[in-house]
């Protein structure tokens, strides 16, 4: 890939992505797929005036090999040193930047319920600080290829063929370069993607909706319960202190935060999800009083159990995202095995935990009121894809009265 694109990419994440002001200490995690391209977003950091940049690297043969030998005891301890960044990124407050290139199928075979119970406790420490963080912070999940992914997406291609797509994509996908891969100016395609997230979310959060009822001809039929508080969400968003930013590169959702425990019926997937390494493929969760009390599925059913049972609030929705059937994700035709791409090529719902800036004024309330009104909290949040081509999605406002949201998996205004 021409490295002028490349910096183009690198500049729009920093610019748009975790909008790097003067001052401001920014935190890189990364494998060590795309060292050099890692160096160009660090450079951008710097001419953007950031202060300090640090790059956390991870390899996730590393983390498998982690799993197989140590004790649950030992997997899940976080240490005094770890317990101590977490310290630092609470008192700095710095823009998080998360590069994802991972093999999908990097942790298949580990001892998923081992695994589990150590990230389980692992979170009771971590969570109260990521708690105190929530809504602080500038942050952006985007993507480099790595080799083992390319391949999985690509099984038929050379190495650097593989990795030469999977750049077309993501950059196509994250509108950096079109469809037959000029350059175009990113930033200014992202400030135009926004204006249109903002036109469609004013209209939603006029309507004054309690209820969105789904279904489609694959057997969903679910009625997902609002907080009355919420309001839908899409493209950037603000931190506490008013600082503009993306969160997710490529995005193509509107999304909101659903009344935890007010859900009733089935809902059935119509992508696989990816899943701590391994892959949970047609499957099924049937809802009461707003808990998932049945699952099934063709392929790893047990994990998708464990997944579901993770903590109190991991069998409850913690979102609902709206994102039409024709979107570039999904016309691409590529299956990326990768939630920040999946999600964005169809419907989708999260179980696990809501997100509190979805609440108006959230700023008002402390987190114990917003779980009150219906924020779930959890551990855990994974999005699972359930959009289809005759997808319907109808919103009931207050008096009893239907906004059309959905028709046939388009946006229906």
């Amino acid at each position: 890939m021409k490295k002028t694109i490349l910096r183009q990419y690198a500049r729009m994440l920093v610019k748009c992505g975790i909008a790097v002001k003067k001052g401001d200490v920014v935190i890189i995690n990364a494998g060590l797929d795309q060292p050099e391209f890692v160096k160009l977003v660090v450079e951008e950091c710097y001419r953007a005036k950031a202060a300090r940049v640090m790059v956390d690297w991870s390899y996730m043969p590393l983390t498998k090999l982690n799993v197989n030998n140590m004790s649950v005891k030992l997997l899940g301890t976080v240490e005094a040193f770890e317990e101590e960044k977490l310290k630092y990124r609470l008192e700095k407050n710095p823009a998080m930047l998360y590069l994802v290139s991972d093999d999908p199928d990097g942790l298949k075979g580990i001892n998923q319920k081992k695994y589990a119970q150590a990230m389980m406790a692992k979170q009771k420490v971590i969570k109260p600080y990521r708690d105190q963080m929530d809504n602080k912070y500038k942050w952006c999940i985007a993507a480099v290829p790595g080799e083992a992914w390319a391949k999985k997406i690509f099984p038929g291609e050379r190495k650097s063929v593989a990795i030469e797509k999977l750049w077309n994509a993501i950059l196509y996908t994250s509108r950096v370069i079109d469809r037959d891969g000029n350059m175009l100016d990113a930033v200014g395609e992202w400030d135009k993607h926004n204006e249109s997230f903002g036109r469609r979310c004013k209209i939603l959060n006029e309507q004054g909706l309690v209820e969105l009822r789904y279904k489609s001809a694959n057997g969903t039929d679910l009625k997902v319960g609002l907080i009355e508080e919420g309001s839908f969400l899409g493209g950037g968003e603000h931190t506490l202190g008013g600082e503009y930013f993306n969160p997710n590169v490529p995005t193509e959702e509107i999304f909101t935060t659903p009344k935890a425990g007010v859900a009733e019926g089935i809902v059935y997937s119509s992508m696989p999800l990816s899943w701590r390494g391994e892959i949970i493929d047609n499957f099924s969760m049937r809802f009461e009083n707003g808990r998932v009390v049945e699952v099934h599925a063709e392929k790893n059913e047990e994990l998708l159990k464990t997944m579901v049972g993770v903590d109190e609030g991991a069998s409850m929705l913690g979102e609902c995202a709206f994102v039409p059937y024709n979107s570039p994700i999904r016309e691409s035709g590529i299956m990326f095995y990768e939630t920040l791409f999946d999600e964005n090529a169809a419907c989708h719902f999260a179980i696990g935990e809501g997100f509190t800036n979805t609440i108006v004024d959230y700023q008002k309330y402390t987190k114990e009121e917003m779980h009150a009104m219906g924020v779930n909290d959890s551990a855990l949040h994974v999005d699972f894809m359930i959009g289809t081509a005759d997808l319907s999605i109808v919103g009931v406002r207050g008096d009893g009265s239907e906004f059309v949201i959905f028709e046939n998996g388009l946006w229906a205004f």
